[in-house]
């Protein structure tokens, strides 16, 4: 009897205990997933007034798919033991929100960049774990992606980048430009503990893009030159006759787009330019860019990014299109787009830069054997620095006046395009307040020579359309507008259209040309001074590959 009672109550009190543990961590857990939900997180008026209203304008709030992520699915790990830790590391909010750290929007403002440079080193260190509950790259499909994001993601696996890394400011005001050099690269470096397998779908992308290289060639018909939009009267310019039958030569379309002020410098500089990354480890502007390039020209031109002085009205991009042919012995382009409506420069009296141009074409070559640093990936983008005139950065007239380099380069109208294989370092960040670019760190005459003589340079000609005058140069040291073997340009606006040749010979033995064989590939690309403008105010291209009857390369010279 003694055992059964003892039996009895030794379930009973076990039962027992089992009911009150099953309540106790039901409640428990009932109170604390109270605690994720977005109403008690906006709850006290520090989040209510801040970050829920930042975090209303944007896609986790509200998207097309009705899917929303709350505070708690960024801000709180989904397993228990990491909840529990979290939640015991808010307890310090509660002090802070008894003292009033943060209860005023100005207080806020204040401890803003602190508060989250806490979230994004909790994140790295993680991982991105919150972001990858709900984003993994095994469930990504590539090829919904735009070409940048794939890069992008692609790079990450195999470097070891997590989401934190790229992704800052998403939900909330952006804060991230306030840190220094130094905290921007420590936190944005890859850890080689995140690197992970490649999903089958990616590899399977990488794959069927390695079979046929991406090619921005778009064969079409030859263009009419008809029905197109209206244009000022025809400007002066040569008469036409290359002698080639363009009607059966397919063009190809690209996009010209305005550039502002984004110099290398800037294109390489991780604060400015997000792409920085991956155009370092070798990746070309076209494979993020290729499809964005009106987008970019209208952001840029509208004077939102990278443009103190934007030209009212001016366009954000020019659609050309773009004829290639050879023979034995010469390269011929045709280009035809369609002219634009005159919007003077208020900061030009008259409002024209160059009032004898309308304007003037340049087409740039280079080797794709590296020789030229960044040709390879950024075509033209490597001979704009941001001390050249009309940058950010340029050097007044004293500067340069008083210059010992005044005797070795021709700064009579400002610093002009070089390249960094002609300096002995180029400033990157601006640093201490330094300005950007190099134009003050020129290498000795005896190497630009050298340079010069091993072909890393860019071969550069250009048409001007009012004076009828060709142009065959380069650019090393700086633009030299002179020299070369020659090119002939011819071009005429009829009906609202600019067409515009080029004949120019394959070989030549004159310094500053690219001898061109019809088995190998080259950097090539376009810029536009349209509307009577100068220096910066032009439309270029992203960098592309010139390539004869090769169909994967971007633009192809058809033999004739």
């Amino acid at each position: 009897m003694s055992r059964k009672v003892i039996l009895g109550t030794t379930v009973g009190a076990a039962l027992f205990f089992m009911i009150v543990g099953v309540i106790f961590w039901g409640g428990f857990n009932t109170a604390m997933e109270a605690t994720n939900t977005l109403d008690f997180c906006i709850s006290c008026h520090e989040m209510e007034e801040n970050v829920y209203q930042e975090y209303k304008k944007t896609i986790h709030y509200t998207n097309r798919s009705g899917v929303r992520a709350v505070c708690s699915d960024c801000h709180v790990p989904k397993d228990w033991v990491h909840k529990v830790v979290r939640k015991i590391k808010a307890s310090n909010e509660i002090f802070h929100k008894i003292m009033g750290t943060v209860d005023t929007p100005e207080k806020f403002n204040q401890h803003r960049l602190e508060l989250a440079k806490r979230v994004w080193n909790a994140m790295k260190s993680t991982d991105s774990r919150e972001c990858r509950n709900c984003h993994d790259f095994a469930s990504m499909n590539p090829q919904n992606q735009k070409g940048r994001s794939r890069k992008q993601h692609m790079n990450a696996m195999r470097a070891g980048n997590t989401c934190i890394d790229c992704h800052k400011g998403i939900a909330h005001t952006k804060v991230h430009d306030q840190l220094s050099d130094e905290e921007l690269e420590a936190l944005e470096a890859p850890n080689p503990a995140y690197k992970r397998p490649i999903p089958k779908q990616w590899l399977a992308l990488e794959a069927e893009a390695a079979k046929k290289p991406a090619s921005h060639a778009k064969p079409k018909p030859a263009p009419a030159a008809s029905a197109k939009p209206a244009a000022p009267a025809a400007a002066p310019a040569a008469a036409s006759g290359s002698g080639i039958d363009w009607s059966s030569v397919p063009a190809t379309e690209i996009v010209l787009f305005y550039p502002g002020q984004a110099s290398l410098e800037w294109v390489l500089n991780g604060r400015d330019h997000g792409g920085a990354r991956p155009l370092k480890a070798g990746d070309r502007c076209y494979d993020c860019h290729e499809g964005e390039e009106a987008d970019i020209g209208d952001l840029i031109v509208s004077g939102e990014k990278v443009e103190p002085t934007p030209i009212p009205g001016k366009r954000g991009s020019i659609p050309l299109s773009v004829q290639a042919a050879h023979d034995s012995d010469y390269l011929y382009l045709r280009f035809q787009w369609p002219a634009g409506e005159h919007t003077p420069a208020p900061f030009v009296e008259g409002g024209k830069m160059d009032p004898e141009n309308p304007i003037k074409l340049a087409v740039m070559l280079a080797t794709d054997d590296e020789k030229v640093e960044f040709a390879d990936r950024a075509g033209c983008w490597q001979t704009c620095h941001a001390d050249l005139r009309t940058m950010p950065d340029t050097p007044d007239a004293a500067t340069l006046a008083a210059s010992p380099l005044a005797q070795r380069l021709d700064l009579g109208q400002g610093v002009t395009k070089y390249l960094k294989e002609s300096r002995t370092a180029l400033e990157i960040k601006g640093k201490g307040g330094k300005p950007r670019g190099g134009w003050d760190k020129l290498k000795e005459q005896a190497e630009i020579e050298a340079a010069l003589k091993d072909g890393r340079f860019m071969d550069l000609l250009r048409f001007n359309a009012g004076s009828g005058v060709s142009e065959d140069g380069y650019i090393l040291a700086e633009r030299v507008m002179q020299g070369g073997q020659g090119v002939e340009f011819t071009g005429q606006l009829n009906d609202g259209v600019w067409t515009v040749e080029m004949k120019r010979k394959l070989v030549s033995d004159q310094p500053g040309d690219i001898s061109l064989a019809t088995d190998q590939w080259y950097n090539i690309g376009f810029a536009i001074h349209d509307d009577y403008t100068n220096s910066r105010y032009h439309h270029v291209s992203l960098g592309l590959k010139l390539g004869f009857d090769d169909e994967d390369a971007e633009i192809n010279a058809i033999a004739r």
